[in-house]
């Protein structure tokens, strides 16, 4: 058979590790229960919460009327106009690109009409825009949706406070002067 030992409560064990003797921890129960009962005693014989002054006085005696005054206001920033004379003139010079690259793609249009041979007929660079013969009405119809979705985009931006506002004018005036530029050169 397997003998076994009791295990030593908690208390024991405690003071075993802390290397107290047995009269030792007897001490220490005693005056941790003297404590104890100290600190019961203090709260016991505790008076009672003072009562609330809303309790005593009344409600209007603790209303006290200020004067009125003005909030101070936030210092304002400098707010932008959504539309100045730089983005007026920055749209007129996106929007005379796109119509000026439109009217030169009808180059080839005439050319082809014209059955010149040896320069440019067909629209190649944008044949998905303008078509391989491109008629004035569809030609002057994408640069309007050109230009309208560029001064719209930017138009966005610039009332979001982005910094980025100018992007759509300025690719818009880049990719179109490119095109009349190109158009120029074999077309003409």
């Amino acid at each position: 058979m397997v003998s076994r030992k009791k295990s030593a409560g908690i208390v024991s064990r405690r003071n075993k590790t802390a290397g107290l003797t047995k009269g030792e921890s007897t001490m220490r129960s005693i005056s941790l229960t003297a404590v104890a009962l100290l600190v019961l005693t203090a709260i016991a014989s505790a008076k009672e919460p003072p009562n609330a002054p809303s309790a005593v006085a009344s409600g209007e005696a603790f209303i006290e009327e200020s004067p009125i005054s003005k909030p101070a206001l936030a210092p304002r920033l400098a707010e932008v106009k959504n539309v100045d004379a730089k983005f007026i003139s920055l749209s007129l010079i996106s929007s005379g690109s796109a119509f000026a690259d439109s009217y030169t793609t009808l180059f080839a249009r005439e050319n082809w009409l014209a059955g010149k041979k040896n320069v440019c007929n067909v629209e190649v660079e944008s044949a998905y825009l303008y078509g391989t013969h491109p008629t004035v009405g569809r030609a002057y119809a994408v640069a309007s949706v050109k230009s309208a979705g560029s001064v719209l985009a930017a138009y966005y931006l610039r009332k979001h406070h982005s910094r980025l506002w100018i992007l759509p004018l300025l690719a818009n005036s880049a990719t179109s002067l490119q095109g009349v530029a190109q158009n120029m050169a074999t077309c003409n």
